[in-house]
């Protein structure tokens, strides 16, 4: 059947095409041009942080994170398996080792007892990861980096707009990340942002992101850098998006209000909003029973033209990880029974009932 409830689509109903058409008429469409300043400073003033760096694509922007903080060859980092594999690869591109820790079972965050757990000598860093738009932990988490002088970085990749006890996500470490893929909840198309309140790293990270390119002098390159930039096409559509960023979120919170609502009472596990935690939902998720459950539903779903995704499987049972592979038995236990509802704004409360009905109609 053909699909009418993908899991995702943007909402581009606010400024986007004034702005973008600014560009063009300008001829400023790549990396210079008024709206990637204004795209940084109006995202570091909503977050209530210093410094933001616009990159080309959030896996970019972990890496170059990483790079600012000095991680390389013989350093260890440790990130949770149960996240999207972009933030494995960009501890592996600097050379340094990932060490899996496991998640929690009711948030599915990473587990501040297990990061503990897989300190070594080699340690120098932690990537929490705030998985599907709740926040992990991070008082318990900076108060465990700072007891072992470890540096933090917060990939927030799905967690734009969440918060833990008023605070930003992206707002604890050391320096932070976020992805503006189209499926994310403000998208530039592709894009990123690094963000930090520590000027030295902000200043590594714009270095770095050009090049290398020397500020004193022109075409004067003094370290190997990256073309990490962001484009003034995409800083426009973020600008816009961002404008309506409370809007989105909103709407999101509401979606979830109603799949909490008429799901409550199936044998599914809600993924839901923790004690001073204001979940964004960036995708809502369900969980079964087991994967059979999960792929028989998925398919059901699908008969309905309802699209859904699995959530992400344990990195560390990719085979480029297999080396480093452990027994995180809280991963290995969820992360084969999760599924991704359509959670996108244009949704309506009937809708959400349409496909919760789909879902009770495979229970029934």
């Amino acid at each position: 059947m053909k699909i009418k409830y993908p899991v995702y689509q943007p909402n581009l109903s606010g400024n986007e095409k004034k702005y973008v058409n600014d560009c063009l008429d300008s001829t400023w469409i790549s990396s210079k041009g008024k709206y990637i300043e204004l795209f940084e400073k109006q995202f570091a003033d909503y977050l209530n942080i210093k410094y933001a760096v616009g990159v080309c694509n959030g896996t970019v922007a972990l890496h170059l994170a990483l790079v600012a903080l000095g991680v390389g060859e013989g350093d260890e980092v440790i990130v949770p398996s149960f996240t999207y594999i972009a933030s494995v690869n960009s501890i592996t591109y600097t050379g340094a080792k990932p060490v899996f820790a496991d998640c929690l079972k009711d948030t599915w965050q990473v587990d501040p007892k297990d990061i503990e757990n897989k300190i070594t000598d080699k340690t120098k860093a932690i990537m929490p990861v705030h998985i599907y738009g709740h926040t992990c932990d991070m008082e318990q988490i900076m108060t465990i980096a700072g007891k072992h002088d470890l540096l933090v970085v917060e990939d927030c990749a799905e967690a734009f707009g969440s918060k833990l006890k008023n605070n930003f996500a992206g707002s604890f470490g050391d320096i932070s990340t976020f992805s503006f893929f189209g499926n994310k909840t403000i998208t530039t198309g592709e894009g990123g942002m690094v963000v930090t309140n520590n000027q030295k790293l902000f200043e590594i990270t714009q270095h770095y992101k050009g090049q290398g390119l020397a500020k004193s002098r022109e075409y004067w390159h003094d370290v190997v850098g990256y073309n990490y930039r962001m484009t003034n096409i995409c800083a426009a559509i973020g600008l816009a998006q961002l404008e309506r960023a409370d809007e989105i979120i909103s709407k999101k919170r509401k979606l979830a209000e109603w799949y909490n609502r008429e799901l409550c009472n199936l044998p599914l596990q809600l993924h839901s909003e923790a004690e001073n935690v204001l979940h964004s939902y960036w995708m809502y998720n369900i969980m079964t029973e087991n994967i059979e459950v999960r792929d028989e539903l998925r398919q059901h779903l699908r008969n309905f033209g309802i699209d859904t995704r699995p959530s992400f499987f344990p990195a560390h049972a990719m085979p480029i990880y297999l080396k480093y592979s452990c027994n995180l038995p809280v991963t290995n236990d969820i992360a084969y029974r999760g599924i991704n509802l359509p959670s996108y704004p244009d949704l309506t409360e009937d809708d959400i009932i349409y496909i919760s009905n789909t879902i009770k109609g495979y229970f029934s």
